[in-house]
């Protein structure tokens, strides 16, 4: 093989890494928000050993997608020179990733907390549990996870450690991220606006924004017409004259 045809078949299969590592990160996302979401009922009427189940289940899905993801990031990130086309790609997926870790490492201290707090090893264990008014059930949030899938064809089979010891396990991650690749948070761009998806479209997506005159504006008209009324809360006939004039 060529030099030239070695080059083009690394720079594909680089492109191929950064794609897993893509759809890793967004089922990584997903697999936690359904973690959080069910996590919400812990202690509440929702409560009981099938929800308990589906967190550790949960729980294991994403530590098997965290600790691919972990390994091929890091792999990329080694290897990859200053000036590469897909690096900053890959830059970016480490600050989002390092974000998702530390989001879900306080989650996972939130379920050791309440699991503490309800134990829910007797079955006296359930007078314990707060009537919050939740109806229906975490099935269909356990469902959701349970779909995702990784993006590799080849998991690593990797043991899952109980909950104490995955927390400390990502303080291990997180640690090891930091130091053994540099790369300055405050150095990695976004690529949209923030709150982009609240922004009306109408218009043609460009809203105009207020300036701090048109707004004094407002504020000294509105006061110009109240300057009549006595704004007392209990003056009731004087409430009746305002809208009468």
């Amino acid at each position: 093989m060529n030099r030239w045809r070695q080059s083009v078949v690394e720079i594909q299969t680089r492109k191929r890494q950064v794609n897993e590592c893509e759809r890793a990160q967004a089922a990584l996302s997903k697999v936690t928000a359904c973690f959080q979401q069910m996590a919400t009922s812990l202690g509440s009427n929702m409560d009981g050993s099938f929800l308990r189940e589906e967190l550790e289940e949960t729980r294991t899905v994403a530590h098997k997608i965290c600790s691919g993801l972990h390994r091929r990031l890091l792999s990329l990130l080694i290897e990859m020179e200053q000036g590469q086309e897909d690096k900053e790609q890959v830059e970016r997926l480490w600050v989002i990733f390092l974000s998702s870790l530390e989001n879900f490492q306080q989650d996972l201290k939130k379920v050791k907390i309440l699991q503490e707090i309800f134990p829910l090893t007797q079955r006296k264990d359930r007078q314990a549990l707060i009537n919050a008014g939740y109806v229906g059930g975490t099935s269909e949030v356990a469902a959701r996870a349970a779909m995702v899938q990784t993006p590799w064809l080849s998991v690593e089979e990797t043991a899952s450690p109980d909950l104490k010891n995955h927390i400390v396990e990502i303080d291990v991650l997180l640690e090891e991220m930091f130091q053994r690749v540099n790369v300055p948070l405050w150095s990695v761009e976004p690529t949209q606006e923030a709150w982009v998806e609240g922004v009306s479209t109408q218009d043609g997506g460009q809203a105009e924004d207020e300036s701090l005159e048109d707004i004094m504006e407002v504020e000294v008209v509105s006061q110009k017409n109240t300057s009549g009324c006595c704004n007392h809360h209990n003056c009731k006939v004087g409430c009746l004259l305002c809208l009468l004039s």
